[in-house]
């Protein structure tokens, strides 16, 4: 609950902000670059079924950017819950049907790229993510490195980022046995040096058409994370939109019974803010 409260409020926060710095743009704004280059997005998206089955799926994204003569940033919060009907079996033998949490997971960061010319700079970024059902438990990077725009007309934007960082982490408890009742034990923190890479493109299609992709490595000795954003938005008014997305996360190091990969599919209704 302590969790669920603290990301809520985190949201709330972005939400403020965001809102501020859309206020703070002038009335006739035809585009980022009349707002010191701010632009940002908001994404959500729910899903609810009840009757024979009951489950609830939220999920949220908040996005801030700002890129003009001098800077190149990028602000990002997501957050994922998902409550569904099951049946388990108590300590008696008897079966129940529960209507049990099966994903809460948010995480959030922030990069800062300073432009040394129009298409290079020097780029600090953090992260940080909380999973209570995925391969680690939490995990906060942070990294500085080197940025470099390949290629940027209009329609298309690609981009990298490359540089040495420092990663803690927490696997996911472990669920062991003790006098015939199951408990989690929980692991203990390890850190390690990571090599960060990222690799972002944006793809217009169409006028009301986007396609853009992100993808993500952590590399280091211990583990290796790597996760990939697809995602496609159509355009219904200058500020909303539908969009699909596919997200692929994977840890190459696990503990046993857990898998390297996790995969999320999303329809959200996203607001250009």
């Amino acid at each position: 609950m302590k969790k669920t409260l603290l990301a809520g409020l985190v949201l709330a926060t972005f939400t403020s902000f965001a809102v501020q710095a859309q206020d703070a743009a002038p009335a006739n704004s035809d585009s980022a670059a009349s707002n010191g280059g701010w632009s940002g997005s908001g994404e959500f998206g729910f899903a609810s079924s009840t009757g024979n089955s009951r489950s609830e799926n939220i999920n949220a994204k908040l996005g801030l950017n700002q890129e003009n003569d001098q800077w190149k940033n990028n602000f990002f919060l997501d957050a994922l819950r998902s409550k569904s009907q099951q049946k388990v079996v108590d300590a008696s033998g008897n079966t129940l049907t529960r209507f049990d949490t099966t994903a809460n997971r948010y995480d959030g960061g922030a990069s800062v790229g300073l432009k040394l010319d129009p298409r290079s700079y020097i780029v600090g970024a953090a992260r940080y993510e909380h999973d209570d059902f995925g391969a680690n438990l939490w995990q906060g990077v942070v990294s500085l490195g080197y940025g470099y725009i390949a290629l940027k007309d209009a329609r298309n934007e690609l981009s990298f980022e490359i540089g040495p960082g420092y990663k803690k982490y927490r696997q996911a408890n472990q669920t062991v046995a003790v006098n015939g009742v199951s408990v989690q034990k929980p692991q203990p923190t390890r850190s390690e040096m990571v090599a960060r890479g990222q690799a972002n493109y944006k793809h217009r299609l169409t006028e009301n058409t986007s396609f853009e992709d992100t993808f993500l490595m952590e590399a280091g000795s211990k583990n290796t994370y790597l996760q990939n954003d697809a995602g496609l938005a159509v355009s219904m008014t200058r500020k909303l939109a539908l969009k699909v997305g596919f997200q692929v996360r994977h840890n190459s190091d696990v503990l046993a019974g857990i898998r390297k990969t996790d995969t999320l599919a999303t329809t959200n209704l996203v607001y250009s803010l």
